[in-house]
């Protein structure tokens, strides 16, 4: 399972900044105002081949009693608790404050791996300029400046150090006889627990508990149709008497590493509410996962057919990356449209795996050329000269040639379409990458 690591201080110190440089992204809003983020923001990041999920958090005021500080300070809490390590961050310029003392007491009191990182010390010594802060008894102090990208690296290492994580194995092909790896995401209250239960009574099932594999994480092992299954705990089962009970205790970061390391991913959407922004947050992980998905509507028999027709438009347009997944519409309550959802399970981690022989890529490629060549990019047209596959779950075809720079993502797409019709690739995510051959002269003195 990829590592957690939180992001906590007070308002304005540039968690959120930070975020941005160990996401390479720009999700979290950043701007010189304090307490703009007041929920917790969750985003992936790797150094080399060491992976992680990072939090960024609002600021932090463990004594607020009441407002949005406590509101604010009540999501940091839950940042911790779900955190291997806290990354806490002060502000150099500004120097110490009662509030970081506060901080570092909570911090010190929970006993969790900690960082003390001093953010916009460009240009400081960390023996004198930063000795104020050892006073928080939280050991090294560690200047960074997130804006300018300094110290940053070297910050990360020491988190994921403290952590004493094994080296990331290679990755060996995938077993296509192993037991399909499900994980059933969704917000709160759409019906997992409901549907899991469901499942696990019916007498075609036969379940029995797997222990965890990291801290409360469970996993069910079942068989259906000859089929053997793994369901990943993402509803918080717990086992009472012979019976499984879904108990629904959302975690983001619980729903995060079950879809990492799932080969399928049921998506459930609640019919009564349509497709929501956590929805379309969940699904964009999914995609950037790379994991084989199936889409199930829950609660399919409480809405009419006006609210039908508009949860099928919402999901057209909000979900629009995921059409090459297989929707169901079902009523978990009622056992009503169950039976087809393990059919598309299964074609979906079929698809993810699919061998795909470079002959056969080839001749496609060059079919899709002919029918329709890719725009000229300057003085000139990209010449797409064969492909071969790259990799399973998801499946990667690696296009080789030259001046590939210049093709565009609409005719990555098209390319797509074309392969996915080729080798029925439903339910799977597809990525086409181009490599352009090198020139032997480029490095030559002319």
């Amino acid at each position: 399972m990829k590592p957690v690591i939180a992001l906590v201080g007070r308002p304005n110190v540039g968690k959120s900044t930070l975020f941005n440089r160990l996401t390479k992204s720009r999700d979290a809003i950043v701007a010189d105002y304090a307490g703009l983020t007041r929920d917790r923001h969750y985003g992936q990041g790797h150094l080399g081949k060491r992976e992680y999920i990072v939090i960024d958090t609002g600021g932090f005021e463990p004594t607020a009693e009441s407002g949005i500080f406590k509101e604010m300070a009540k999501q940091t809490r839950q940042a911790v608790a779900e955190a291997d390590v806290v990354i806490f961050v002060v502000d150099a310029r500004d120097g110490l404050s009662a509030q970081d003392h506060d901080i570092a007491n909570y911090l010190r009191r929970l006993g969790k791996p900690t960082l003390l990182v001093a953010n916009k010390a460009e240009g400081m010594r960390a023996g004198t300029q930063l000795a104020e802060f050892y006073e928080l008894g939280l050991g090294e102090v560690i200047p960074v400046s997130a804006a300018h990208g300094e110290g940053v690296r070297g910050m990360l290492e020491a988190a994921l150090d403290t952590l004493n994580l094994p080296e990331p194995e290679e990755e060996t092909e995938p077993d296509p006889h192993a037991p399909i790896r499900l994980a059933v995401a969704g917000r709160p209250n759409v019906g997992k627990s409901t549907l899991i239960n469901t499942w696990l009574g019916e007498e075609r099932l036969v379940a029995f508990d797997l222990p965890g594999t990291t801290r409360d994480a469970i996993t069910v092992e079942f068989e259906r149709n000859g089929q053997k299954f793994e369901l990943i705990d993402t509803a918080g089962l717990r086992r009472k008497g012979k019976v499984f009970e879904a108990i629904e205790k959302f975690s983001v970061v619980k729903t995060l590493q079950a879809i990492e390391s799932a080969n399928v991913v049921l998506l459930l959407l609640d019919a009564e509410q349509g497709v929501t922004d956590q929805d379309a947050h969940i699904a964009g992980f999914i995609l950037d996962a790379g994991r084989a998905v199936v889409l199930a509507v829950n609660k399919w028999d409480a809405v009419d057919a006006y609210q039908r027709e508009l949860v099928q438009r919402s999901i057209e347009t909000r979900l629009a990356f995921l059409k090459f997944a297989e929707i169901h519409f079902i009523s978990a309550m009622k056992r009503q449209g169950l039976g087809p959802l393990w059919g598309s399970i299964t074609r979906a981690h079929k698809a993810a795996l699919r061998k795909m022989p470079t002959p056969q890529l080839t001749r496609l490629l060059q079919e899709a050329v002919q029918f329709q060549q890719p725009k000229r990019s300057g003085m000139y047209r990209p010449k797409l000269r064969y492909a071969h596959q790259g990799g399973m779950n998801p499946p990667v075809i690696v296009v080789h040639g030259n001046s590939l720079e210049g093709v565009t993502d609409s005719y990555k797409r098209y390319l797509e379409g074309r392969f996915r019709k080729a080798f029925d690739l439903t339910g799977t995510p597809l990525r086409v990458e181009m490599k352009t051959a090198r020139n032997p002269y480029a490095d030559k003195d002319s």
